[in-house]
């Protein structure tokens, strides 16, 4: 995930998802329609918030407030429940809209459990981008114009021509991108390595070029808040340990005047496990409609499983924390366990999170799964937390970390909870 690729191919993955020209062009054409029709991207409804919220409008439910300068954020921010201490600010310049990007304009993208906004100064639309529990990532844009019922627009085969990016190696399928490059101030790629996808297995110091950071984190490094310029003119001051962005760029336009660490980590870690649950989904999906055997099944759940318990997870130095509020608003969503717990609470001193189980195991997404995969998954989960399986990939979960994990989810996860009886009730028998 982390190595290069030429600069040309990532000059098109630097943002979290780019917006192309609209066309029409029938589902065919795209190489994962024909690999995995029974998915049927183009055509099925999507059941994925921005979809739920856009009924809800056209049936006057609910409503979106438009204001001067950002138009509709807010107002959809608020609408998807999305927190504005998410903010992050990318000023990487490869959406279709590269022309308002720069350094002194960056994009901001909120995000949610399973919605993404990303708006830009001077933009006539916002991006939308939204994971449903059956199609994968859904990705729309909404015009920036006073309306009494705003439309959401979807698009299929212009967004799929970046975010279906595992056609590159075979079978495609949709997925959100994220990654770190060395950026100019124009937002353009300023080196001939170009950028590198990223996840919380990529060590901090090769994160986040092309973004800025505000956040405290001691004597470890990153890339960002680096622009890119000329020998001749001077380097930024700092570049890490900021408090707020006010040094670096005018903030007055956005929501907040940061671009919080935490939301970056956490992020990071997000997107890698809801493109993994994507895959699984589509895949067991193209078995399943024919004859699938269970060790096919078995084997496809294994990159998510070790992903959701945090293999090879880099590891951190030292303590960080944010400066948005972020990290609050994102461990009150709970769920909590009896005992006060949740897989929301962060570490942050020495790992992303406290309890080493992805809070992503009570996503639609994750609900959405085939039952053949999801309780495979299951399955796979148990015997790493039961010790049954000891094997090396795993020797980062001590055994507190193992049991109070499944403690946590036998708590808080009812269908893992009554699987996990299941298979107690067999074995006794």
């Amino acid at each position: 995930m982390n190595s290069h690729v030429p600069a040309f191919a990532w000059a098109l993955l630097t943002a979290m998802w780019v917006l192309w020209p609209c066309a029409r062009v029938e589902a065919q054409e795209l190489r994962y329609a024909r690999e995995y029709p029974v998915m049927r991207y183009a055509s099925q409804d999507p059941t994925d918030r921005v979809a739920r919220l856009q009924r809800m409008i056209a049936d006057g439910q609910a409503r979106l407030s438009f204001e001067a300068g950002r138009g509709y954020l807010a107002s959809l921010l608020a609408s998807l429940d999305v927190p504005a201490s998410s903010q992050m600010l990318v000023f990487s310049g490869t959406s279709i809209q590269k022309g308002l990007i720069s350094a002194d304009r960056p994009r901001a993208i909120y995000f949610a459990d399973d919605v993404y906004v990303a708006w830009l100064q001077g933009s006539d639309v916002l991006e939308i981008a939204a994971l449903d529990a059956n199609l994968g990532p859904v990705f729309y844009t909404l015009r920036q114009e006073p309306s009494d019922k705003p439309n959401f627009q979807r698009h299929t085969v212009s967004c799929l021509r970046c975010h279906d990016t595992y056609g590159l190696t075979g079978g495609g399928v949709p997925r959100f991108l994220i990654g770190s490059g060395p950026t100019d101030a124009q937002g353009k790629t300023a080196s001939h390595e170009g950028w590198a996808l990223t996840t919380d297995q990529t060590p901090l110091s090769r994160r986040w070029g092309g973004w800025y950071v505000t956040g405290a984190h001691g004597d470890q490094h990153h890339a960002g808040n680096i622009v890119v310029r000329p020998t001749e003119d001077p380097a930024p001051a700092a570049t890490g340990n900021l408090s707020d962005l006010s040094g670096l760029l005018d903030t007055d336009p956005y929501l907040t005047g940061h671009s919080d660490i935490v939301a970056l980590m956490v992020v990071e870690h997000q997107l890698h496990v809801q493109n993994l649950l994507t895959r699984l989904n589509w895949e067991s999906h193209k078995l399943l409609a024919g004859q699938a055997e269970p060790s096919q099944i078995a084997a496809l759940v294994e990159p998510l499983v070790a992903a959701m318990l945090f293999v090879n997870e880099a590891k951190l130095s030292g303590p960080i924390s944010g400066t948005s509020g972020f990290r609050a608003d994102f461990e009150s969503r709970g769920p909590i366990d009896g005992d006060g717990r949740s897989l929301r609470q962060l570490d942050l001193t020495r790992r992303l999170f406290k309890y080493p189980m992805s809070y992503l195991v009570y996503s639609e997404a994750f609900d959405g799964l085939p039952t053949e995969a999801k309780e495979q998954v299951f399955r796979r989960v148990w015997e790493v937390l039961e010790g049954v399986d000891r094997s090396e990939q795993f020797d980062h979960l001590s055994v507190n970390d193992r049991t109070t994990v499944l403690e946590i989810l036998r708590d808080t996860k009812a269908d893992f909870a009554s699987w996990v009886a299941v298979r107690v009730a067999q074995a006794g028998r």
